[in-house]
């Protein structure tokens, strides 16, 4: 029969595609079976452009306890027989189109990843990206993200412990909204998403079926927006309440020897869950879809299959305990429904009220064709990297003036309007909240701590994708030295634009290059991910924003520091430097450059070696008491890091001069590899020889004391001042122009 194309569109599906299902199936598909090819071999569940390039992600890590990729999530070791898991996904698109719901199920998504492992969540954290907030549409998807992420997030009992937030023209109506969650489980509880063996009986537990949510996978989270689609409906509505019970009910029901799996209904709902079961065990199954409980009328097996309604899971229990398990969910007072078996003929067999409806194997379904393309080096990146920024003028405002403003952009304003909705004390875990450069969480029972971050900078990527992959992992494992944790695993999230244009595919490329490569160089596997293409509408792309989540681990969580200087007297030393001589090229890609001359240009370098040896040596000085403060160089550059460690204690700085070279790349150039560090001057001889034995390059750069930050005669600001700046700046950017 000829090919319905407006059924291929819905599920962006090619007509390529369509022929290899009929050839590998040996007829045409009838229209369910062709649903679940299209949800399957989507971008989002198939991972048609990204898979050939994410085997660069290689590991050999003894702390891994499942292979990175084939399970809801991550999972690493951290002695005492106790284990994280954790994970970062997108819910870009569902957010663009309803904010509030969007950011609220994608909360409710990354927590259901978690729990479905054995593990009990016990941090949030995000990282977002909008357009500018002069404009009205980027304050509404904003405030509509943040509303969301709390309004869900305070429901359910799990802490929001940190996240970062960056605003730039790419992502004006195509919002970056990246949820990572992080959960705990003793070995022994950990869960896998399978099916086990034939007869194990398939729970589907929680929610009713609703049509929302059709098509998210396959039509939303695999295509680009075009003005005249209608996405509305493909967005899911959740009930952050019943999540609360399901967390609690499964945790119980995981214990049980009985439960073989556990899956979440995600991307492609019941589809994805139970395919991917099926095809986890090798084996087939049998499902009934008449059996599937339902909150709307007259629904077809096709809307029951795609269906992607919240606050749903799919148990695999053993043959004969199904009372057993379904009592643990009557406990609780959620629903819980046997609608089909596993069968070992390796096929998916769906029936309605006992009638065929698609009969299909389960090795077609999972096995998506997968696109390695060429990726072309469009030729605006070595126009942008040759720019002599040394041919830039010095600014004719002075440093007062521009450090005032930089703290004062959303950028790098105070996210406090932010986070103060969160809840980040629950579960009373929380030792280092939002706000620093890392959070820190005690683990219960241990004196051990870990260190959570997210981190992102898509003007690196945009200039260099290989070093700015790089240059994000060495920013997170910093910011997890900052507060003494090693770092022992990382998470992705890969925002880009349509994969299929040549220019984008090399970002892909040789963003996901740099992030292995250095993943390796600080033995801090990524063992976990998500892959969000096509973020782009009208032919215009987002930046691309590879976003890493890390997890650092910390023997005595009482070692550990802040960012703020503590006492009057400290001497503030800069590590990484051995003066505070610049070069111009230290503002390639900075806050400042855009800012100040409107250009984005340059060409970011990382040294990561250097990286690891002054990664090292911050570590130790916070492991062995010899400093009271760690805070990382990053967006603003040296000068807004020495403002922002000063807002921090309530406490001036007084830097040496002179300053060498050009005092703007001095200030405010983002050259890697730094960290600023305050101790009493009795500490020095110590912090000379930790930085000698790990070859770690520092210079001293001010004393602690007084209500100012000032510069000799070239600077003079109260820190009361440049506190107002900052603390007021992302309110302020948030009110419209009257």
């Amino acid at each position: 029969m000829p090919v319905n194309k407006q059924a291929l569109d819905d599920l962006a599906l090619t007509e390529r595609e369509y022929e290899a299902i009929v050839e590998r199936l040996g007829r045409e598909p009838n229209d369910l079976e062709l649903g679940l090819f299209g949800s399957l071999w989507s971008e989002h569940c198939g991972y048609q452009h990204s898979k050939p390039l994410l085997g660069m992600f290689t590991s050999d890590n003894p702390r891994l306890m499942v292979t990175p990729g084939a399970e809801n999530a991550g999972v690493v070791d951290i002695g005492d027989g106790l284990a994280i898991v954790m994970k970062i996904e997108s819910h870009n698109h569902p957010s663009a189109i309803e904010p509030y719901e969007g950011a609220a199920t994608g909360v409710g998504g990354i927590v259901r990843d978690i729990f479905a492992m054995g593990a009990r969540p016990i941090a949030l954290l995000n990282s977002l990206r909008f357009g500018p907030l002069t404009e009205a549409k980027n304050r509404h998807l904003f405030e509509g993200v943040v509303a969301g992420i709390s309004g869900y997030g305070n429901c359910i009992g799990v802490p929001d412990v940190g996240g970062e937030i960056q605003f730039g023209d790419s992502y004006s109506g195509n919002p970056l909204v990246n949820a990572m969650c992080v959960g705990i489980l003793r070995h022994e509880d950990l869960r896998r998403a399978t099916a086990g063996g034939v007869g194990n009986v398939l729970m589907l537990v929680g929610a009713d079926t609703g049509r929302d949510g059709i098509h998210g996978a396959s039509g939303l989270a695999s295509r680009t927006f075009e003005d005249d689609r209608e996405l509305r409906p493909t967005v899911q509505v959740g009930n952050p309440f019943l999540e609360k019970v399901l967390i609690e009910a499964c945790l119980e029901a995981a214990q049980n020897e009985h439960v073989v799996g556990i899956q979440d209904l995600g991307a492609a709902g019941l589809t994805s869950a139970s395919m991917e079961a099926a095809a986890n065990s090798n084996s087939g199954l049998e499902m009934d879809v008449a059996k599937v409980p339902r909150r709307e009328t007259g629904m077809t097996p096709y809307e029951v299959m795609l269906s992607e309604s919240q606050e749903r899971m799919l148990i695999v229990v053993h043959e004969g305990h199904e009372v057993e398990v379904a009592s643990i969910f009557d406990r609780w007072d959620l629903r819980s429904d046997i609608i089909g078996h596993v069968t070992d003929d390796g096929n998916a067999n769906i029936l309605d009220d006992g009638q065929p409806s698609a009969y299909v194997p389960v090795a077609l379904l999972t096995d998506a064709p997968l696109y390695r393309l060429n990726g072309v080096k469009p030729e605006w990146i070595d126009d942008l990297q040759s720019v002599d920024l040394s041919t830039i003028p010095l600014p004719s405002r002075s440093p007062e003036s521009i450090l005032k403003m930089l703290l004062a952009t959303p950028n790098i304003a105070s996210k406090e309007w932010v986070y103060q909705q969160y809840d980040h004390q629950v579960q009373t875990n929380t030792v280092i909240g939002p706000g620093g450069d890392a959070a820190v969480l005690r683990v219960k029972g241990t004196n051990k701590g870990i260190a959570l971050t997210t981190d992102g900078n898509g003007r690196y990527c945009y200039l260099d994708p290989y070093v700015g992959g790089m240059m994000i992992v060495a920013e997170a494992c910093r910011n997890l030295a900052c507060v003494g944790a090693e770092p022992i695993a990382l998470t992705d999230c890969l925002n880009f634009g349509n994969p299929e244009k040549p220019e984008i595919y090399y970002q892909l490329e040789n963003c996901i290059r740099g992030l292995a490569d250095a993943s390796r160089a600080f033995d801090a596997p990524v063992i976990s991910g998500n892959v969000s293409l096509y973020n782009e509408s009208q032919g215009t792309g987002v930046y691309p924003t590879p976003v890493i989540g890390a997890l650092g681990l910390m023997d005595d969580v009482s070692q550990r520091t802040g960012i703020g200087f503590q006492e009057s007297g400290e001497v503030v030393v800069l590590l990484g430097q051995d003066s505070l001589q610049s070069v111009p090229n230290d503002l390639a890609g900075s806050e400042f450059l855009e800012r100040v001359h409107d250009m984005v240009a340059g060409k970011p370098e990382l040294d990561l070696s250097l990286e690891v040896r002054v990664q090292n040596a911050c570590r130790r000085l916070v492991r062995e008491g010899v400093i009271n403060s760690a805070h990382d160089c990053s967006d603003g550059g040296l000068l807004v890091t020495l403002a922002e460690s000063c807002i921090s204690g309530g406490i001036g700085l007084a830097i040496q001069e002179p300053i060498p070279g050009r005092w703007d790349a001095a200030f405010f150039g983002e050259r890697q590899s730094r960290i600023v560090i305050s101790l009493p001057r009795t500490q020095m001889s110590h912090l000379s020889e930790m930085c000698a034995a790990e070859n770690a390059p520092w210079c001293e750069i001010g004393t602690v004391g007084g209500d100012s930050l000032t510069a000799g005669t070239m600077l003079s600001v109260s820190i009361d001042t440049v506190k107002k700046a900052w603390k007021n700046g992302l309110e302020t950017a948030l009110r419209p122009a009257s």
